[in-house]
């Protein structure tokens, strides 16, 4: 049972990131769509608020709660798991993932009013939040305590820092 219920748990942290991705990917057109002039405006922003709605309210919130729920059950079948330094890591991630997730969910509401609270360029960085986390787990439960601490910051800074030096050099051509 615990390898069928990790399985599954596996498949809904990827249509959970998938969800994440896509979203804030969303809130990028719908910021740039409120920006424009009518009737260009109410119409991207009808029906990318729709698209908004679909992903966040079918696939990204079922798929948190699906994962929360599968992720508890492991803990209680495998509890040894929580004895492990690694996980108690990855746990921290994952709760910053979770406030990650709520942090989408405030912008979600804003901009389903046609609220602009942050520029595509802030929302382009944001949206590289979510990859951070994805790079952590996975190295976390691959390397599992393989992972030496200083290494593994060291990488997750690094990897930070390449993705911020890739979001300006998109900006830079975007803009050209």
């Amino acid at each position: 049972m615990y390898l069928y219920i990790k399985s599954l748990h596996i498949i809904f942290v990827v249509t959970w990131f998938a969800g994440l991705f896509y979203i804030v990917r969303l809130f990028i057109y719908q910021t740039e769509a409120l920006q424009k002039s009518e009737p260009e405006k109410g119409i991207l922003h009808a029906q990318l608020s729709k698209m908004a709605r679909l992903l966040w309210n079918v696939i990204t919130w079922p798929s948190a709660i699906i994962t929360l729920i599968l992720a508890t059950t492991l803990l209680i079948l495998q509890p040894v798991w929580l004895q492990q330094p690694f996980m108690h890591i990855k746990l921290t991630f994952v709760f910053f993932l979770y406030l990650y997730h709520f942090s989408c969910h405030y912008i979600y509401k804003k901009l389903q009013k046609g609220e602009i609270k942050y520029s595509s360029t802030q929302l382009r960085i944001w949206n590289e939040v979510a990859t951070l986390f994805l790079v952590a787990v996975v190295f976390l439960i691959v390397l599992k305590n393989e992972l030496d601490w200083i290494w593994g910051t060291i990488g997750f800074i690094s990897f930070g820092v390449l993705l911020m030096v890739a979001i300006k050099i998109y900006k830079a051509l975007r803009e050209k």
